[in-house]
């Protein structure tokens, strides 16, 4: 069964670009333990485009909807620390997408 891969497209105006890193950085650890996990990449963009790509890889759509309905909705709710207000999001849209592995490769 190929591993599915899902890529979320987020726009990110320049001077919130610094916030999202510092938040992925800081979220190190919260997907890695999940089960069917396979990888992650945050790709920021170089030109042409405003566009951060999130890719995660999963062993199955099962295995990514589980962390989607567990680990990272816990994650993404409940306001910030002492019930404050969660802080505003440094993207400004989100676009999911979608993907089968159907070929790979890795160096020799």
């Amino acid at each position: 069964m190929p591993s599915v891969v899902k890529i979320n497209v987020l726009t990110v105006p320049t001077e919130q670009r610094e916030v999202l890193e510092q938040r992925f950085a800081s979220r190190a650890g919260a997907v890695e333990g999940s089960d069917g996990f396979e990888w992650f990449e945050l790709l920021r963009p170089v030109e042409g485009t405003d566009q951060y790509l999130v890719y995660t890889r999963w062993r199955s759509e099962e295995d990514f909807q589980n962390w989607m309905n567990g680990s990272m909705q816990a994650a993404h709710q409940g306001g910030g620390e002492g019930g404050g207000e969660r802080p505003k999001p440094a993207a400004s849209g989100s676009t999911l997408w979608s993907f089968e592995v159907v070929q790979q490769a890795s160096p020799k």
